[in-house]
């Protein structure tokens, strides 16, 4: 691959090729390939793995799971039940608006100050926005001190056998206190005496504990806040050094600043690394014939590679070409928000998100990038984090 065509900012270099499907020394089956990482994620015969589902299968049976950790029948009536949240007409005729007074809001506050870090101009509006679709909307002050707290940047291993662990372990069970009684409870007291057209709502109709509420609320604050915030991050950075792709973003219609959106996606997912654990025999498509993977087997699906895989995307694949015919619709994104049963609910949501803020930031007079940001990996997820780009805009 031609490194002069490569306009990612998140670089994860490998010194040798390798294949689009592999099984690695740890017995791991290795998915790079579009089409085969596709099937993997469409497969009924696959279930949720990593993520931390080993913590939550230690959880006493009595307590339900959420709803990333839960599969089959069970899993599919939950994501019928909830899909009114997050169906494009509820997200441009609930959201946008919405989304367009809490970007507004946030870039007053750099405007009144001049400079301002992005991550905390972008973490602000993930948060505000997934708060009312969520329905934590009595939460008490610090919630972005509290979810900082909660998803570091570097997450340590709880355990008892070592000081480290024992720290992370207190860490982690502080943490969730913390959110509970400052977030959720008052969320869930709330919406007992007035329900409302909420996510809380509808697990409180459920009958769902407020523990079980809790579990919800951080998986899809993981999801809406978290890896919303590090994209925008990355979109800004790409179009603040691109200004080619600045002049078309912000002087192109609304379909296509979307197209622009969606080509950095594909290019920059914000979760990278997929896994799922086989309940049968899978068949893979290859460019050598189908690949057969055995039953109760660890699947890792690199979503950056195939994102960029050429026979799904066209030529010049690590390119910025918005609008690539390969690439079209629901699909233009490729797998970044999954696929299958557990594609994103939020991706809607977050699509939109992405654009109302980008739209209303590049439209500040005088808005430049002062520092570049640096970046961390999450290896559990693939993730990456963005820090210290410090912007500035002239000044009202």
């Amino acid at each position: 691959m031609d490194r002069a065509d490569d306009a990612r900012k998140i670089r994860r270099d490998r010194t040798e090729p390798v294949c689009p499907i592999d099984r690695g020394d740890d017995g791991t089956w290795q998915v790079r390939g579009y089409h085969a990482a596709r099937a993997v994620l469409r497969s009924t015969d696959t279930v949720q793995a990593g993520l931390g589902i080993e913590t939550v299968e230690k959880l006493p049976a009595r307590i339900r799971r959420p709803v990333l950790y839960r599969d089959g029948l069970e899993h599919r009536e939950h994501r019928r039940q909830t899909a009114r949240y997050f169906t494009p007409r509820r997200v441009d005729e609930h959201y946008r608006e919405l989304t367009e007074r809490i970007a507004r809001r946030h870039l007053d506050t750099l405007q009144s100050a001049g400079e301002a870090w992005l991550e905390d101009l972008t973490f602000g509006v993930s948060i505000d926005v997934a708060c009312e679709v969520i329905g934590l909307t009595r939460s008490r002050r610090g919630i972005q001190r509290r979810l900082e707290r909660f998803f570091p940047e570097k997450f340590g291993r709880p355990g008892l056998t070592s000081w480290h662990g024992i720290y992370w372990l207190f860490r982690q069970n502080s943490n969730w206190l913390r959110i509970y009684l400052a977030d959720v409870r008052p969320a869930v007291r709330a919406h007992r005496k007035r329900p409302a057209d909420n996510l809380i709502s509808h697990l409180i109709a459920e009958g769902c504990s407020p523990a079980e509420i809790l579990g919800e609320c951080l998986t899809y604050a993981a999801a809406g806040m978290v890896t919303t915030r590090e994209f925008i991050s990355v979109a800004a950075w790409h179009l603040f050094t691109d200004a080619a792709l600045r002049e078309r973003y912000t002087t192109g219609s609304e379909s296509e600043r979307l197209a622009v959106i969606h080509e950095l996606l594909r290019l920059e997912p914000a979760v990278a690394r997929l896994k799922r654990r086989t309940t049968g025999a899978l068949s893979l498509p290859s460019t050598d014939g189908p690949v057969t993977v055995p039953g109760d087997a660890l699947v890792e699906i690199f979503v950056d590679e195939a994102n960029t895989d050429p026979e799904a995307v066209g030529d010049t694949p690590t390119a910025v070409r918005p609008g690539r015919p390969t690439t079209t619709g629901r699909y233009a994104t490729a797998l970044s928000f999954g696929d299958g049963p557990h594609r994103c609910p939020g991706a809607d949501i977050a699509l939109m998100e992405a654009n109302v803020f980008l739209g209303h930031l590049f439209a500040l007079e005088g808005i430049r990038m002062l520092t570049p940001p640096r970046v961390t990996f999450q290896d559990e997820i693939g993730g990456y984090v963005i820090r210290g780009l410090r912007v500035a805009v002239d000044r009202r």
